[in-house]
């Protein structure tokens, strides 16, 4: 007979977690409510505003804007704490009474395998998808005449730039523009999480179509590790979104200039990589540039010191994560060899659970969907952001395949240029002359890192190829 038990307490496990977390949130709900509050059958008084029925997210809406986005903050880690608590007991309780190991063939058995052991089958064909699609691509790179190289060129050209400016400049708009609904009201949209959710959403569809329709859904890699180049990609994310509210737009576009400098730190603590001079040089320019762009550029709705500090602050937290998102991703690559689609499709699919589970908690869902219902053109922008951010990361894993990461770098920084550009004609941003050159140094650094790095490829491919040539003579 089987035994039903380690299920159950399994089971047992994620109901106890989700109801602590659920009654932190709701202690958070009642502080800021200022009493008790029912949750439900909550009768709103007579000519009244139904304050009762405010959700978390209202509420939090209602507090400073100094200081909302750290409430905010606060409220989405207990969403994720609903994924991460549950995740992180189940793995002890599985490792500590060997469950894997000797419970039955059943469907909760199989999705917490699935979950910490990987598929466990060395799936040959889907390592030569992974590393063997590199190769051909590499192969037929060189049977391309030069007009296909110009027309898959410009393809890539296109589809970056015309997603990413699409993008940046409907993220712009959605953090710091008003809509106006009923009656002429206007209003701004405020819940950053909402937009990660939505764009997670659509690039885990996508890619999940894509892997099925190609059947490589399965891989060695344990599905918790991709949780935590999640949980760093929705926090930078969010606080990408969140420092709109208190920077301008290129001020953001120039500081993503900067994560050349984290990534360096965290290559350094978690991989443990050496750099060369001229990345220790270009880093320095990069950062001398910011400063004065920083000095140099004004924006007289956030021009006061707080606003100043905490968009500052933000900006390096979004640094920060985003940084070690791309090292953990990069160890991920070389432990497992998974295909670029398969870590997109891992990433966004936990970036999709913890924002669910964050704005199901804290009533996200509904206070977005009514600002929705009552503005129109924000739901067009919204699905339009969706799709841009998507089609990017397609067009970004194709371009690198394809071209390498060289001109995948030069493209994007012509990105940023434009992005800057368009980003001061249409929203009337004003920068001074020290800004201008602020702008020009971090591009300056940005292009030398690109020609040294390539430069020194060179010299060392030569070396190799020098040393292939030199046979040792065999006497005879």
């Amino acid at each position: 007979m089987r035994n039903y038990v380690p299920d159950l307490i399994i089971c047992f496990i994620v109901i106890i977690a989700i109801t602590v977390v659920r009654l932190g949130s709701h202690i958070i709900y009642e502080s800021l409510n200022n009493g008790p509050v029912s949750l439900e059958n909550a009768s709103p008084l007579e000519g009244a505003e139904p304050q009762l029925e405010l959700t978390l997210s209202q509420l939090i809406d209602k507090t400073s804007k100094q200081y909302s986005w750290l409430l905010r903050l606060t409220v989405n880690l207990f969403g994720y704490l609903c994924i991460f608590v549950p995740g992180v007991l189940i793995y002890k309780y599985s490792k500590r009474s060997k469950y894997l190991e000797r419970s039955e063939r059943s469907h909760l058995a199989s999705l917490v395998k699935f979950c910490f052991s990987g598929s466990g089958s060395d799936d040959r064909s889907l390592e030569h998808g992974a590393t063997g699609s590199q190769s051909a691509g590499k192969g037929t790179a060189n049977k391309r005449t030069t007009a296909q190289e110009c027309r898959l060129l410009t393809y890539c050209l296109v589809g970056l730039m015309g997603s990413y400016l699409t993008w940046g400049l409907l993220q712009e708009k959605i953090m710091t523009q008003e809509y106006e609904g009923p009656e002429k009201r206007k209003s701004h949209f405020k819940d950053s999480q909402f937009l990660v959710f939505s764009n997670r959403v659509l690039g885990f569809m996508i890619t999940a179509v894509y892997l099925v329709a190609k059947r490589q859904f399965r891989h060695r890699a344990p599905l918790y590790k991709y949780s935590f180049a999640s949980f760093s990609n929705i926090m930078s994310a969010w606080f990408q979104y969140e420092a709109l509210k208190f920077v301008n737009f290129p001020t953001q576009v120039l500081a993503k200039s900067c994560k050349i400098i984290p990534v360096m730190i965290m290559g350094k603590i978690i991989s443990r990589n050496k750099y060369e001079f001229y990345e220790y040089l270009t880093a320095v320019m990069i950062s001398v540039g910011m400063i004065f762009f920083l000095t140099g550029s004004t924006d007289e709705s956030k021009a006061t010191a707080i606003t100043t500090l905490t968009g500052v602050l933000l900006l390096t937290l979004y640094m920060i994560f985003d940084s070690f998102t791309s090292n953990w991703q990069g160890e991920l690559f070389k432990t497992y060899s998974m295909s670029s689609i398969q870590m997109m499709c891992g990433v966004n699919l936990f970036s999709t659970l913890f924002t669910g589970a964050s704005l199901a908690m804290q009533g996200g869902f509904y206070s977005s969907l009514v600002f929705a219902v009552d503005h129109p053109k924000f739901v067009i922008d919204c699905v339009v952001l969706s799709i841009s951010s998507a089609i990017g990361q397609l067009f970004i894993f194709y371009t690198i395949a394809t071209f390498g990461a060289v001109v995948f770098t030069i493209i994007m920084t012509l990105r940023q240029a434009i992005a800057i550009l368009l980003s001061c004609l249409i929203y009337q941003h004003r920068i001074s002359f020290l800004g201008v050159i602020g702008v020009l140094i971090v591009f300056l650094a940005i292009f030398l890192r690109v020609y040294c790095n390539q430069r020194l490829k060179a010299i060392k491919q030569r070396h190799q190829a020098a040393q292939s040539l030199v046979k040792p003579r065999i006497n005879v």
